[in-house]
């Protein structure tokens, strides 16, 4: 083998031998979040929504919180409460005087719900590390997410991890239709007390909702 293939050959390994250091780092940086999620008894999430969508003159931006304990929750955001018990989610919408209830797995595959937040990229997507931000000393390092399915309606998701606690910082979630999701965590608590019916419907308190059962 003459020395320029030699030195081309040299280079192609060195190169493949990073991709793959890269692709691996990804992998135990989640792992690593995923360790750190599922130590926790239940955690309490005080949250930034934004979302935005240019073509069709969308930009909304508006707070929320949830509390999760395993796959439960109970969410507030815009002015509507969702509680999923294990088994139904349950929306209670205030302003409409309505509450929906419709089995878990009725639910869009793709949607990223608050219990799925945390543990989405655990399957389903390939991994690679993207960008390193500093925020208020914090070092935020991002990673790529890409649907594995084709058919996906996500394009691809930013999953931004907090180096030193290992706790989500910020998703960001680009679909296809050009419609950007951004989830910001202001305040991240951790096996907090929690009332026994946090994450259960109590149909007695909504008697003059409608209940629309899907």
């Amino acid at each position: 083998m003459n020395k320029g293939r030699k030195h081309t050959l040299i280079v192609c390994l060195v190169m493949l031998c990073f991709a793959f250091a890269k692709a691996q780092t990804a992998q135990d940086l989640l792992k690593d979040v995923n360790a750190k999620i599922n130590s926790y008894k239940n955690i309490g999430i005080d949250f930034k929504y934004a979302l935005s969508n240019e073509s069709a003159g969308v930009d909304q931006v508006t707070k929320g919180s949830v509390v999760m304990e395993g796959d439960k929750y109970s969410l507030q955001l815009m002015g509507t409460t969702q509680l999923f018990d294990g088994s139904n989610v349950y929306t209670i919408v205030p302003e409409d005087e309505e509450v929906t209830i419709s089995a878990i797995s009725d639910q869009d595959e793709d949607a990223i719900t608050p219990s799925r937040m945390l543990s989405f990229f655990n399957e389903g997507y390939t991994q690679k590390m993207d960008i390193t931000q500093n925020i208020k000393g914090r070092t935020i390092q991002y990673v790529k997410l890409t649907p594995i399915d084709s058919n996906s309606e996500i394009k691809h998701s930013l999953l931004g991890v907090d180096k030193q606690t290992k706790h989500i910082y910020k998703l960001i979630i680009t679909q296809k239709n050009g419609t950007a999701i951004t989830i910001t965590v202001n305040n991240f608590k951790t096996d907090q007390p929690l009332a026994k019916n946090i994450f259960s419907f109590d149909e007695s308190k909504y008697a003059n909702y409608y209940i629309n059962r899907l």
